[in-house]
């Protein structure tokens, strides 16, 4: 899940429901993607939400909002199918590229200083919405780090929303998602299918992907440690309870020597002193020491 803030508390003072859902129901429905989410949804996403959640009621069929909360409450499966319907995966490939750049330039050498060749080295798109910037990583290395060969590099990308990543996987993407690859790039990492671009295989079976949900310590915990993190413009989504928790979660996650790479309007320096701040020629990151 990527894109614009969400930021700021919703009361029912705030709204004035066009659907005929009650002004309480979408706080309701706020507070409890809050808390599963850590996503904070302000008085400007009020018919966004509406929206959302009038549409699950349809698909669900249900009578009323007692009926559908009773639902969401205890069905796994219904939560999971809010939560994806609330997520927004705005991104595309090559999206803020310098901290690709860094990547192969500085980054990725300076942990190649302490392996030998064949070993491995993780790295974690976290959230990766649709897949755009797991593959982009991908792509960056295969075209822009001499050594990528050199050494076992595992790419994994994982989102809280389940339906973004069956899209990634598939590897599907619009002429949109691809605009800002140079003609070359897509050429050679894609197939053309009508008004659509399919990545070729060999680079999809480069990349894997799985389900994590950045403020519950379990999930994140299912996928290990890592290397490198590229957390993008998720924290800004949250409130500041939920970014700690998030840092927390963050810095498990990281080996020790660990590089984070955060949205441009993000900083960690605010919300975690664990980390240092480090400033490279293309970009700046965070460590965990």
């Amino acid at each position: 899940m990527t894109g614009g803030s969400m930021t700021g508390g919703v009361t029912g003072a705030d709204l004035t429901p066009a659907s005929g859902l009650d002004a309480n129901d979408i706080v309701r429905v706020s507070e409890l993607l809050r808390g599963w989410t850590g996503m904070t949804f302000g008085p400007n996403k009020t018919y966004y939400i509406e929206r959302r959640l009038a549409e699950r009621m349809r698909r669900t069929g249900a009578a009323d909002t007692r009926a559908y909360f009773t639902r969401l409450l205890s069905d796994e499966e219904e939560r999971q199918n809010l939560i994806n319907a609330m997520t927004i995966n705005e991104t595309y490939f090559f999206r803020e590229d310098h901290q690709f750049a860094a990547l192969a330039n500085a980054i990725l050498p300076d942990l190649a200083r302490t392996r030998i060749p064949g070993d491995r080295i993780r790295i974690w798109s976290m959230p990766c919405a649709t897949g755009e910037e797991a593959y982009s990583i991908a792509i960056w290395l295969l075209e822009f780090w001499p050594l990528v060969d050199a050494y076992n590099i595992e790419i994994v990308g994982s989102d809280i929303d389940t339906a973004a990543l069956a899209a990634a996987r598939r590897g599907d993407y619009g002429e949109r998602a691809v605009a800002r690859m140079p003609e070359p790039l897509r050429s050679a990492y894609f197939e053309r299918a009508g008004a659509h671009y399919r990545l070729i295989a060999d680079l999809r079976e480069s990349v894997s992907f799985a389900p994590a949900n950045l403020i519950d310590a379990r999930s994140m915990a299912a996928q290990g440690e890592f290397d490198v993190i590229l957390c993008r413009n998720l924290l800004i989504y949250f409130d500041e309870a939920g970014r700690q928790t998030a840092a927390n979660n963050l810095h498990r996650a990281l080996r020790p020597g660990g590089y984070l790479c955060l949205g441009h309007s993000e900083s960690m320096t605010r919300i975690d002193e664990r980390f240092n701040l480090v400033r490279l020629d293309d970009a700046i990151v965070y460590r965990r020491p």
